[in-house]
């Protein structure tokens, strides 16, 4: 039956089922237990002694059983139903009780062959398991059917329903803890429904396991009544079904009942939006599960006088001194025949046959499903020529455009290509310079529309929600199944969520390591609206904090780019749209800025990362004093990262031109911020004498950087004299202020570059003190002016390049 097809509904199961659910559950728990405490005897052949006991015992008891009371019975529902089901465990920490099941279901052995299904594959997975040159404790890359780390907690039910988005049939089961429920970004995640189509998207069914405790204390859902519980999923637009006990049996068949009725509910939305003539109506009520059971349930009650089941004491190791001490060495032997392995597991180990027919088939099983290998979207994205968006240059520096128009404009063409493409940005599409994307799509949201509303439709393809851990997230269960996607945001609150930002990273250089994980879309984050243009606005939206968040993620990962105008932009975005397996970071702002480069050196410069643009320099032609000397190194060199940076220096060389001509002056810029990292350090990065042949050997460097100068110092490290570097950038200092005054509070100003580089000049030249001394009376001037006027002064508000 396919998703579109009527809804049916199972209601009971019978003692039979009820038996082969408990079957595969108490298997999932005796391999949890196993994986947490032995390192050898794994089939208890023998009566367990402290030598077969880990000498670390690590990992997460108290939400495993949880994990696998859902995944045993999810097994159920796709073989019933034929159902394309991912599995999203939300307590990554509950690793172990995900180990089990990709286990028995046969796909860990086939990913791991050396974890075969037998007594000594059992043993291999025992004894990899949070120990040197194992597996982590959480649900992480190497766990197959994975998409989701959940070591830090929040974004289990976001990637879900990133996953979902233009894949019908497929459903995202995704287990919430009551611990990660009190997050601000799972809070959040709850109005993914709002912006969730069923006519073309699949569904996600939240299952929110309530088992009363974290580590140390109660979380708040789990100590509330079960009707406000409910209560609250219904003011979030869900129909909460509950779902408590701690018999077994009971529960065993009030989650099958409940499940069937979240499928038949599914399916029953999913076919009203897709049947003829169907049209939007609104937010579908979609099913939720509130499973209450105890935590570390079949665990050991009762730990030295002390109740441990159903308590926090259950967290993570109930039974810690198994090998010193008899007593619990005894309890944990007695816990692991509780589930009475003689019954699940042949001599040899290998799981009886009733254990192997209830896992599904193939690629339903949920450690198989393709998605959760990059397998949705195999093809390569459809990017237009980036060529046909450039902008005309006539001379450098002489006409003003919004870069990022031209991008919008590019994506535009993107999002019309291809159904598996989608922007994310929260509510600054136009703010951003991007609204061209409306001309082929909306704003996405199954809301109801009202006359007033601009671009607004349940098609739409372009998710505005203002939460930057929305937008992130999304885009990473969208990029990690296999489609591609652009996440837009205010520089400053990238921040927000940056820890997300490494946390994929970290995912990304994992699966680096794993032959078997596909290569999955880049996550591409464009900041626009940066510190520099952010003066009417204020303190709070200056801060360029994510560009060294993304520099301490590994080389294979990170990737950073400053393009300093349109054409440079289009080149960089079309190069990061292609790319896999990066968190490529763009950095330019929104507002109008001078054009440099035609297309075809456009591409040239992006291609190299780097480049010395001779026609901003002096050192091609003779100085007005006649002391040029072809085959003298320059006098200085002025870098600039970044395209207010480029501006400020380009103006500076104009200053030196003007007042210092016989100053010899190389300009460099830098698009790929990698480039200037030791290659050692970096694929991007130059060789000793690539890294000369832009700065030379000695001459000084004044460098003009749109961020933190620290984060470039810290690049630098390696590249030789690098005391030689004096870098301006962003110096957390920012206000409402004009433009200008944004860089002279930063000291990054033409001005201050240009009395640096008299100061820092191999030679002592006419006219440097002049202009130390003009550099000084425009800053007070311009002050002044600010300050009476409201505005700078035209001469530097209107500035272009005199070529």
């Amino acid at each position: 039956m396919t998703m579109t097809d009527a809804p049916t509904e199972q209601t009971t199961i019978d003692d039979d089922e009820v038996a082969a659910l408990d079957r595969w559950w108490r298997a999932a728990n005796y391999l949890t237990v196993g994986q947490i405490y032995l390192q050898a005897n794994p089939l208890l052949h023998e009566p367990l002694a402290s030598e077969h006991i880990k000498p670390r015992l690590l990992g997460h008891w108290g939400t495993s059983p949880g994990l696998n009371l859902v995944y045993t019975h999810l097994n159920r529902v796709i073989r019933a139903h034929d159902l394309d089901m991912l599995f999203v465990a939300g307590p990554g920490h509950g690793g172990p009780a995900v180990l089990a099941n990709v286990y028995l279901e046969g796909t860990y052995s086939e990913v791991y062959p050396d974890v075969s299904r037998d007594a000594g594959g059992m043993l291999r997975l025992f004894r990899q398991f949070s120990t040197p040159g194992g597996v982590p404790s959480h649900v992480s890359a190497p766990t197959p059917g994975s998409i989701h780390e959940g070591g830090e907690l929040g974004y289990a039910l976001i990637h879900a329903f990133g996953a979902v988005l233009d894949a019908p049939e497929m459903i995202a089961a995704c287990v919430i803890g009551d611990g990660e429920a009190e997050t601000g970004p799972l809070e959040g995640s709850w109005k993914g429904i709002a912006f969730l189509d069923p006519a073309r998207d699949g569904a996600v069914l939240p299952i929110l396991h309530l088992n009363g405790y974290k580590i140390g204390g109660p979380t708040v859902l789990g100590r509330r009544p079960p009707e406000q519980v409910a209560a609250l999923l219904e003011a979030h637009g869900y129909e909460p079904h509950l779902v408590a006990g701690d018999d077994p049996a009971t529960v065993h068949r009030r989650l099958a009942q409940v499940l069937d009725a979240g499928i038949a509910r599914i399916r029953r939305i999913q076919h009203e939006a897709r049947g003829p003539g169907a049209a939007p109506s609104g937010v579908p009520r979609w099913p939720a599960i509130i499973l209450a059971t105890p935590k570390g349930w079949t665990g050991p009650a009762v730990v030295d006088g002390v109740r441990v089941e159903g308590t926090f004491r259950s967290h993570q190791v109930p039974l810690a001194g198994v090998r010193s001490n008899p007593e619990h060495l005894a309890m944990l032997e007695a816990w692991m025949r509780s589930y009475r392995p003689d019954e699940l597991f042949e001599p040899d180990g290998r799981p009886v046959r009733a254990l192997i027919e209830q896992a599904p088939v193939g690629e339903r099983r949920m450690g198989s499903n393709p998605a959760a290998n990059g397998g949705l979207a195999p093809d390569p994205l459809v990017v237009p020529d980036w060529r046909d968006y450039t902008v005309e240059i006539a001379s450098p520096g002489a006409e003003r455009h919004e870069s990022t128009r031209r991008l919008g404009e590019l994506l535009r063409d993107v999002l019309a290509a291809q159904d598996t493409f989608r922007f994310f940005c929260p509510d600054e599409t136009n703010s951003n310079r991007l609204g061209a994307a409306f001309e082929v799509t909306d704003r996405m949201s199954m809301e109801h529309v009202v006359p007033d509303d601009d671009h607004v439709s349940s098609t739409g393809r372009v998710m505005e929600v203002l939460s930057e851990h929305l937008c992130h997230g999304w885009l990473e269960g969208y990029t990690l199944t296999g489609r591609h996607g652009l996440f837009a945001t205010y520089e400053a609150f990238a921040m927000v969520s940056a820890s997300m930002t490494v946390q994929h990273a970290k995912w990304l250089e994992a699966t680096h390591e794993l032959a078997w994980r596909r290569p999955v879309p880049s996550f591409n984050v464009l900041l626009t609206s940066t510190c520099w243009r952010n003066d009417h606005n204020g303190f709070s939206h200056q801060g360029p904090g994510l560009i060294n968040t993304v520099l301490n993620q590994r080389a294979s990962v990170s990737r950073v780019y400053f393009p300093p105008d349109a054409n440079c932009l289009l080149s960089v975005a079309d190069h990061c749209l292609r790319s896999r397996d990066y968190v490529n970071l763009i950095v330019i702002d929104k507002q109008p800025q001078l054009q440099y480069l035609s297309a075809a050196d456009a591409e040239a410069h992006c291609g190299a990362g780097d480049g010395i643009w001779h026609w901003a320099g002096t050192e091609a032609g003779e100085g007005s004093d006649g002391s040029y000397d072809p085959g003298a190194p320059p006098d200085v060199v002025l870098a600039c990262i970044g395209d207010i940076p480029t501006m400020e220096t380009l103006a500076a060389a104009d200053l030196l031109r003007r007042w210092v001509p016989g100053m010899r002056v190389r300009v460099v810029n830098v698009v790929d911020l990698m480039r200037i990292r030791p290659a050692a350090d970096h694929p991007h990065g130059t060789s000793p004498a690539e890294f000369a042949s832009l700065f030379t050997d000695d001459t000084h460097v004044v460098v003009a950087f749109h961020g933190y100068p620290g984060a470039v110092h810290g690049l630098l490290h390696g590249q030789g004299d690098t005391d030689r570097f004096h870098v301006h950038g962003y110096r957390e200092q920012g206000t409402t202020t004009t433009p200008f005054d944004m860089v002279v509070l930063n000291e990054m100003s033409r001005y201050h570059l240009a009395a640096d580089a008299v100061a820092r000049s191999r030679r002592h030249l006419s006219g440097a003190s002049e202009l130390a001394d003009h550099c000084e009376a425009m800053l007070a001037k311009n002050h002044d002016h600010t300050r009476s006027h409201f505005t700078d002064l035209p001469e530097i508000a209107d500035w272009t390049w005199p070529g």
